[in-house]
């Protein structure tokens, strides 16, 4: 997560859409920068709404605009399965030597083991309705079209921005079949709605 504060913007961190590449560009104009633990870098909309968000509008007087990245979710889901494939991954999250497509259907169940526990992006970003309706995210763009979101950036923090090549999953097939493809558009359904709100 980071916080521009002069800028009145903040950055949420979502899992496997670039953000290492994003803090390593961005960190030293920050104001804050969370990048440890995990739970801390990659702090979910819900948990900024509650803690993180009201403290800096409260400090500041003044409203965030709150950003940040979602990945198509197939294409999410692999770069989760090759960055398990690693040698330095414990054996209970590994998915070497499995398949893309068995991967996807244990990420399917409920609950799923512990290689394919690897969360959604719609609950990531999802606004909670707790007390009343919640704000999400005010501008969401896609990874996929990370220029749109460079640009923005480099709009609201004035200056040029050229994002390093960091944390990338190694290559490897990431295929489905029918079957699991259609199994994958339910389970992945409040993900797929919202990644189709998004322009691009």
């Amino acid at each position: 997560m980071l916080v521009f504060w002069e800028q009145r913007l903040a950055f949420l961190a979502t899992p496997k859409t670039g953000s290492t590449a994003i803090a390593a560009a961005l960190e030293s104009l920050a104001a804050v920068s969370i990048q440890r633990p995990p739970l801390l870098k990659h702090t979910t909309v819900h948990r900024y709404r509650r803690f993180v968000g009201p403290y800096l509008e409260a400090a500041s007087k003044d409203e965030f605009t709150l950003v940040a990245l979602m990945r198509e979710p197939k294409d999410w889901l692999g770069s989760w399965y090759r960055f398990r494939q690693r040698d330095e991954v414990e054996p209970a999250k590994s998915t070497k030597g499995m398949s893309f497509d068995a991967f996807v259907q244990a990420w399917c169940q409920d609950p799923r083991p512990d290689f394919a526990d690897v969360g959604s992006q719609g609950r990531f970003l999802r606004p909670r309705q707790d007390k009343g309706v919640e704000r999400g995210v005010d501008r969401l763009f896609r990874y996929e079209d990370i220029g749109t979101f460079v640009q923005f950036l480099e709009d609201r923090l004035g200056c040029e921005i050229i994002l390093p090549r960091l944390n990338v999953s190694p290559p490897g097939a990431t295929e489905l079949s029918a079957e699991t493809g259609a199994l994958l558009r339910v389970a992945a359904a409040e993900d797929y709605a919202l990644y189709a709100t998004l322009d691009g």
